[in-house]
């Protein structure tokens, strides 16, 4: 009697092991399942083309000997290097917006004119040939132009800002720069000399 009580327990330890034996290879089965798929649609995104050239001209401001003058005389200085021509072009497809500015550093420490005496004239060629920038249709002392300061433009601080503004399309601008020694300036005995370059700075606004 006491056999068959063994074989029982026997059986139905069998019956057990095997039960668990399933559960742990149906575990193991669900732990492998991965699943992947590879999608057919292609999703595009195409940006605009954007570029900026800045283009200097031939002549370049050298003017020797010069004593103070008008504003007047100043803006109508016309002979060969008495002004410097340059051109700025954004070519853009698509919707990009462009800020820029045009901006003058002076150079140090060839420059021994201060800034307050010199005076600057920014104009835009593109209309009549000497059509004036909006803000600056009357010459500016140096020390009288607004600083770049975190310029959305991508210009650096503390350049003299001549001019800003944005491009939304393909766009050339042709300007003209005159400067002059300011009329109120005291000149003395000593040879002085102020100089300055132009730049340009272009950078993409936010989509």
């Amino acid at each position: 009697m006491k056999n068959n009580n063994n074989n029982s327990k026997q059986v139905l330890l069998s019956v057990l092991g095997v039960a668990i034996l399933v559960v742990a290879v149906v575990g193991v089965s669900f732990a492998a399942f991965s699943y992947s798929k590879t999608g057919e649609k292609v999703n595009t995104i195409t940006t605009g083309t954007i570029s900026m050239n800045y283009t200097e001209g031939e002549n370049a401001i050298n003017l020797t000997n010069a004593l103070p003058m008008t504003d007047d005389v100043g803006k109508a200085l016309s002979d060969e290097n008495q002004y410097f021509d340059f051109t700025v072009t954004a070519n853009i497809t698509g919707t990009t917006t462009i800020n820029y500015a045009i901006t003058a550093t002076k150079v140090d420490p060839d420059s021994t004119i201060p800034e307050a005496g010199v005076k600057v004239y920014l104009t835009d060629m593109d209309a009549d040939g000497d059509t004036p920038i909006s803000g600056y249709e009357t010459p500016k002392k140096v020390s009288e132009l607004t600083k770049t300061s975190s310029d959305v433009s991508g210009a650096p601080n503390g350049d003299y800002k001549l001019t800003s503004g944005t491009f939304n399309a393909t766009t050339t601008h042709k300007y003209r720069l005159r400067m002059w020694v300011a009329d109120d300036y005291q000149v003395t005995g000593t040879s002085q000399t102020f100089k300055l370059k132009v730049n340009v700075y272009g950078t993409a606004a936010a989509q």
